[in-house]
């Protein structure tokens, strides 16, 4: 099942896909709701997974109505996941092992996230991604963001690439719908939330690990560029 094109370009998404944040913010979410007595199922801070932070902000708004237990909530939260982020978050395996090999032929790469710039670079730096990448483009750069096309375009944009040409790797279905209205080739690696017959429906690549993305993606790569050819 390889692709039936040759990338010029494969765009990441972050949280769910190559590091393992997600079920530490699940914890998070799940503590700063029980310290302030809300009863609150997972099925809420799951449906959180892929979205923008001003997106989250405006369910949990229509959820409590309250602003001033909002806040509490997300400070809870803020406070709990730093330290997640501070003691260093694990990746998820086969990442590094596809980096190399991108790398090696000489392919452009960009992290598209729907987290905020600030935030998107001290996650790709305390786990060490940041140098694995040409560009890195965040969720409040944009009007829109996912599932709303404009992130990946913005990301083809300043790749220099057309977006046809782009390989999407999301764990989430708004990123998923985001990479598909963009024109480009999604291959969803689900974490959390394990697609329906209805994501299962959009007919794009959905496989278990980034070692079977990297089994995908690699046979259809060109041979390894002369040194010095490429972006870097």
């Amino acid at each position: 099942m390889r692709l039936e094109f040759t990338p010029v370009a494969v765009l990441f998404d972050m949280d769910g896909l190559m590091i393992e944040s997600e079920r530490a913010l699940l914890q998070c979410w799940r503590e700063a709701s029980q310290e302030l007595g809300l009863d609150v199922e997972d099925a809420l801070w799951l449906s959180f997974v892929g979205l923008s932070d001003r997106a989250c902000h405006d369910l949990l708004r229509a959820r409590f109505g309250d602003e001033e237990t909002l806040q509490a909530l997300l400070h809870g939260l803020q406070v709990r996941y730093d330290a997640h982020v501070e003691a260093g978050l694990p990746l998820k395996v086969g990442l590094l092992e596809l980096l190399a090999v991108l790398e090696e032929r000489g392919i452009p790469r960009a992290v598209v996230t729907s987290t905020r710039r600030d935030r998107a670079l001290q996650k790709l730096t305390s786990t060490g991604l940041l140098p694995h990448f040409h560009e890195v483009v965040a969720g409040n750069e944009v009007q829109h963001t996912k599932p709303a096309p404009d992130i990946y375009l913005l990301a083809a944009e300043r790749l220099g690439v057309a977006p046809s040409r782009c390989v999407v790797l999301e764990d989430s279905v708004p990123g998923v719908r985001a990479a598909l209205a963009a024109g480009m080739t999604p291959i969803q690696v689900p974490d959390l939330v394990v697609p329906d017959d209805a994501v299962r429906a959009l007919g794009h690549r959905i496989v278990d690990s980034l070692v079977h993305a990297r089994a995908l993606i690699e046979p259809a790569l060109k041979a390894p560029l002369p040194a010095g050819e490429g972006l870097g």
